[in-house]
């Protein structure tokens, strides 16, 4: 971390604060160890571990099992097949991958948890248990695979995920490991992530919940439930991780992609008022802060990989304990200690380029009926729409090349801003989605939805 920019390396104090948080956190949670790292602009700034073995603190490069955080890295991969148009994620599952009992679900709701299918497999834990036991998808899925009609609530799935491995499989014609690593690990430099664990490597733990001993978690190869929880990774390999899925990378995803991924696309779970899913990620918030990112758990072993991107502060935990060691919560204080401490710089304000068309004229104050909106131009050229007041709608649109606006973000999002011109050329109203936004509330001179009273604005009496 030597080269590290002064705005980037966290303060003395603030080291202090990190250290302390992993320490209370491995000696709380009993876990034999415990490795952590934050990543800021895109940079490790950070590392940290505890261990209960005095001399062998865990480094950035030692594996630790990952869980469910490998659901990401699977959403990658189906989001590259989407990119390439082999897919789209309103396809039933059938169409590529028929026969599995569950043909009628979309890849998308596969991705979001929203298909409807059981969270488990049938029979014995699988996570504790031979895959040999599950050597079909009709042992994965079972008789009555679903719990709920698809599309109409998230429901955590386990199964869902071993269909989406099957369908990397299936479109690929490899294995989904082997599509893993060479889509994805090789060209992001993830060289420390693998399906099975290579040396240096923890050992995952069970430890007594009322006495401090402990005994060895089997570490089962998960078979056709590898693409749900199978790999193994180190804080160093997640924060690079991590900051791909923040800003992308042309030779796996573009940017565009895994902001989709970050899109909510299911609500909250019943129960968990914070939580939501998008495409392979999960949602939190803490201390205020929106989060993105996954949690993980596998016998002997829990993770957690945050987000937030409004500070661009990540954070690793990975622990090799069953349970005691709340890794997502963890993480998520790691943000919270040097976010408070040290808030983001703020850009750089930027004006337009010098030889830039800037369309000035769709700047400033705009009425839908009598509520004021203001519309401003920022210099990466898309538009802001936000009320003038204290509330009302708000959302960004790109340009597009025949003059029109496509809205990007809230109520907004895929509709069209179309600005409409009088005969002689110059701008009349500006119509979004129907909704006619005039220079005066109620323009007379507009063609608002109605008409305006011909006697215009009056008191009463």
């Amino acid at each position: 971390m030597d080269a590290l920019s002064e705005d980037l390396r966290p303060l003395p104090s603030t080291r202090r604060a990190l250290r302390h948080r992993i320490a209370v956190a491995q000696s709380e949670g009993r876990s034999p160890s415990l490795v952590a790292a934050v990543v800021r602009g895109g940079e490790v700034v950070w590392e940290g571990s505890r261990t209960s073995v005095e001399g062998h603190g865990p480094d950035g490069n030692v594996q630790y099992r990952i869980g469910s955080i490998t659901k990401t890295f699977t959403a990658v991969l189906v989001m590259r097949l989407r990119d390439e148009g082999l897919l789209d994620l309103s396809d039933p599952l059938g169409k590529h991958l028929p026969g599995t009992g569950a043909d009628e679900v979309t890849i998308a709701q596969l991705l979001a948890h929203t298909g409807g299918l059981a969270a488990e497999t049938p029979g014995p834990w699988w996570e504790r248990s031979s895959a040999a036991l599950r050597p079909s998808l009709a042992e994965v899925l079972g008789e009555e695979p679903f719990k709920h009609t698809p599309g109409r609530r998230h429901h955590y799935s386990n199964p869902g995920y071993t269909l989406l491995g099957s369908l990397v499989e299936a479109l690929r014609g490899r294995p989904w490991e082997e599509a893993l690593r060479a889509e994805v690990l090789e060209p992001l430099g993830l060289h420390r992530t693998s399906g099975r664990p290579q040396a240096p490597h923890a050992g995952g733990w069970a430890v007594h919940p009322w006495a401090d001993v402990m005994m060895p978690e089997p570490a089962e190869d998960l078979g056709l439930m590898a693409a749900a929880g199978q790999l193994w990774s180190t804080t160093t390999d997640l924060a690079r991780f991590g900051a791909f899925l923040a800003r992308g990378d042309e030779r796996v995803l573009s940017a565009e992609s895994v902001r989709e991924m970050r899109t909510p696309s299911a609500p909250p779970e019943p129960g968990f008022a914070d939580l939501g899913y998008g495409l392979g990620l999960q949602f939190s918030t803490a201390g205020g802060r929106r989060l993105f990112g996954h949690s993980g758990s596998l016998p002997g072993f829990v993770a957690g990989l945050w987000w937030s991107e409004a500070d661009d502060v990540a954070a690793v935990v990975l622990a090799n304990c069953t349970s005691g060691v709340p890794a997502g919560t963890v993480a998520a204080d790691l943000i919270g200690i040097v976010a408070d401490a040290e808030p983001r710089f703020p850009t750089p304000w930027q004006p337009f380029p010098a030889d830039a068309e800037v369309p000035l004229e769709l700047c400033g104050t705009w009425y839908w009926g009598t509520a004021a909106h203001v519309l401003r131009l920022r210099a990466d050229g898309s538009l802001e729409l936000g009320p003038a007041g204290t509330s009302g709608r708000q959302a960004r649109f790109r340009p597009e090349e025949d003059g029109t606006w496509t809205g990007l973000t809230g109520y907004y999002a895929g509709e069209t801003l179309r600005p409409v011109r009088r005969a002689d050329g110059t701008l009349s109203h500006l119509d979004l989605g129907s909704f006619v936004f005039t220079r005066e509330p109620y323009d007379e001179g507009a063609p608002v939805p109605g008409g305006v009273d011909p006697q215009g604005w009056r008191g009463i009496g």
